[in-house]
């Protein structure tokens, strides 16, 4: 009888397998063909449960998508410079309670950097308002760095609330902590995120990059118009070159190394992690929203009230979706050179996910 059950469960286990790679596949299977698309890997433990890559990575080429193919990863790159900051914080080089006004004594207006702690840019708090002038500047700007990107906000003269007391999502405050992070450590910020996690995380093809496009094994980004596709990346997009918000450049198979990485403590260690990914709570909050940002990451809830950790991306034709579910082992990592509604496509994942009892 016990021999019998086992046949049951294992025949019952191969069955499954198929139709549940089967229904994921059909969220993203529209994506292929000679077309731009993207890839797209979910982790179980350490187990890859599902991999695909759709499209094309370069119309021009004709070459095709696969998981190792690097796109630009947009905004889930803060996160990397969060750790950063993180680990230079728990060495002592730096207080996240430090003033900005430390590494920016430049400020027009020292008592407004007097206010704003480092913190409040980690969790975009800082009520710092992006007085960068991107659709007048729009030629300057397809070639900016990050110096250039944060210098309009040394300029301001004003805050659009009081520091911690509401959530508004800031681009420029990541370039600032990428310029805190070389003033600190005397180095690119790029090498000490290099060094301190590409490297130990195994991630060998990840790059970063505040210029023109990596050489190989790239997709390049796209905007279906009514006459077919144009390019939407370097050279036509605003703010690319700015890369502490948004300069990373990964492949679906190295940002899951990554999550594995910070699973198993390899890269940075657990006090890190978890403050990391805790809800970083104000007391002067008067948002009409409940607190829900950790230092960079999003942090949420699955159907069934499991914690979810997510960062979407999005820059110029790219769109990124990462999200892990520590508690059961889930990571989910989607890259597309075609803009792609992230939400939706993570809900229809998370729903096939719970179909087949991968979130029980």
């Amino acid at each position: 009888m016990r021999k019998f059950i086992v046949l049951i469960f294992i025949l019952t286990g191969c069955a499954q397998a198929p139709t549940f790679e089967k229904e994921v596949d059909g969220i993203f299977s529209y994506l292929n063909g000679n077309t731009p698309g993207g890839a797209v890997l979910i982790l179980k433990n350490d187990s890859v449960v599902f991999r695909h890559a759709y499209g094309l990575a370069d119309l021009q080429s004709n070459e095709k998508i696969t998981t190792q193919t690097l796109f630009n990863t947009g905004s889930i790159s803060k996160t990397f410079v969060a750790y950063v900051i993180l680990a230079l914080a728990q060495e002592g080089k730096l207080s996240l309670n430090d003033s900005i006004a430390r590494f920016f004594p430049d400020f027009k207006n020292p008592q407004l950097a007097q206010k704003v702690r480092v913190h409040h840019l980690l969790t975009h708090t800082s009520g710092l308002p992006d007085n960068r002038r991107q659709h007048l500047d729009s030629v300057f700007l397809l070639t900016a760095k990050d110096q250039e990107n944060f210098n309009p906000i040394l300029l301001n003269d004003s805050l659009l609330f009081e520091p911690g007391s509401r959530y508004e999502y800031s681009n420029p405050a990541f370039n600032g902590l990428a310029l805190i992070i070389e003033k600190v450590t005397g180095n690119k910020w790029q090498d000490e995120v290099k060094n301190r996690i590409f490297i130990p995380a195994g991630m060998k093809t990840s790059t970063i990059t505040d210029g023109p496009y990596p050489t190989t094994g790239v997709a390049h980004a796209y905007l279906k118009t009514p006459t077919g596709y144009i390019e939407k990346d370097y050279g036509e997009e605003p703010t690319f070159a700015a890369a502490g918000n948004g300069g990373v450049w990964s492949s679906v198979e190295e940002l899951v190394l990554y999550e594995k990485a910070l699973r198993d403590h390899k890269i940075l260690n657990a006090d890190i992690i978890t403050t990391s990914r805790t809800i970083w709570n104000y007391p002067q909050w008067q948002d009409a929203t409940q607190p829900f940002i950790g230092a960079s990451w999003f942090i949420g809830q699955t159907d069934d009230g499991h914690k979810m950790i997510y960062h979407t991306g999005t820059q110029g034709g790219f769109y990124g979706d990462y999200v892990s579910i520590p508690d059961k082992g889930i990571v989910y990592v989607m890259l597309c050179n075609i803009p792609t509604p992230q939400e939706e496509k993570r809900t229809a994942v998370l729903s096939i996910l719970k179909k087949y009892n991968w979130l029980d």
